[in-house]
């Protein structure tokens, strides 16, 4: 994940080509919309990457429909409105926002933003495909340099996963 000026600075094909060399699989870029992705989606298709576009709960079933189309690999679900960060609960909404958007497409749905307990990945696991858990990580790396409380984190992720609530 990454922010698309320091992709444009590299150089489009320089980019896809360290990423492929290094074994990244697919990039998100959050700052760049489907209108704009173009040139990098075709620097990333030849470097057999996939780009991965976001969806907000707001979003509109023609702008489903366009992300849909252009996303490769993977829908990335912004769980809420507003800024990443962990948050205490999930939005009473998030089903049919998933909901909404798996009638468009067959790909893949992961839900981020916001997400900081297996609880609530558990919960998740029963709706979407997949569960982005990134802010919680970061805040558990710098508050913990033995990563002993990421680790235990990890595992009770995993084992979270390994029964959805709602399967």
């Amino acid at each position: 994940m990454t922010y698309y000026n320091p992709v444009y600075h590299f150089g489009l094909d320089a980019f896809c080509q360290h990423c492929a060399g290094a074994g990244v699989s697919g990039l998100i870029v959050p700052d760049l919309p489907p209108e704009e992705g173009q040139e990098l989606e075709a620097v990333v298709q030849k470097n057999r990457l996939d780009l991965i576009y976001l969806l907000a709960p707001t979003s509109h079933d023609e702008r489903i429909k366009l992300v849909a189309e252009h996303s490769r690999g993977f829908i990335y679900l912004v769980s809420v409105t507003g800024v990443t960060g962990a948050r205490d609960t999930l939005p009473e909404n998030l089903g049919e926002f998933v909901a909404r958007v798996r009638k468009q497409t067959t790909k893949p749905l992961c839900v981020g933003f916001g997400i900081s307990t297996a609880e609530q990945a558990q919960q998740l696991a029963g709706i979407a495909d997949g569960v982005i858990v990134g802010s919680r990580i970061i805040q558990l790396i710098e508050a913990d340099s033995s990563l002993t409380e990421l680790t235990d984190f990890a595992g009770q992720l995993r084992r979270a996963l390994d029964q959805p609530k709602n399967a």
